[in-house]
């Protein structure tokens, strides 16, 4: 999630992957209906971001050379970290850690889903996603 949209994201060297044509970078603007909607309403955070943005290195099994894809992606979010709000849009995580899931909930709403989680799945068999873990 960003707070602008930085000046430099359209530059090539970043906004097109330059060795694996399958990579890509989805950039959604936010606002409008999303904006409307009171923050602690939902689970979903960062409300008042301006963009979102999910930058993918793709390739297949078959693929020899992945590290120039691995470079370019972690460069590009390097290069917009910046201007990031410090949440995450959870459906564009993949396995990054619970840091990451927290993030895209913020600790308070974390918490909450938490709580609903000991009291719906308290043995945490629905974790093979973005798990929240049961609270104690």
């Amino acid at each position: 999630m960003l707070t602008s949209l930085p000046r430099n994201l359209s530059n090539c060297a970043r906004g097109l992957p330059l060795h694996e044509p399958r990579s890509y970078t989805l950039l959604a603007h936010m606002g409008g209906a999303v904006a409307r909607v009171p923050e602690d309403a939902t689970a979903f955070a960062g409300r008042d971001s301006t963009h979102a943005i999910n930058i993918n290195g793709v390739w297949t099994a078959e693929d020899a050379d992945r590290a120039n894809d691995t470079v370019w992606t972690r460069d590009f979010f390097e290069a917009v970290m910046p201007y990031a709000t410090g949440r995450a849009y959870v459906n564009f995580l993949g396995n990054e850690g619970q840091e990451r899931v927290r993030a895209a909930y913020g600790e308070a709403k974390y918490a909450r889903l938490a709580k609903v989680k000991a009291r719906w799945d308290p043995d945490n068999v629905f974790r093979m996603n973005q798990n929240i873990v049961p609270s104690a």
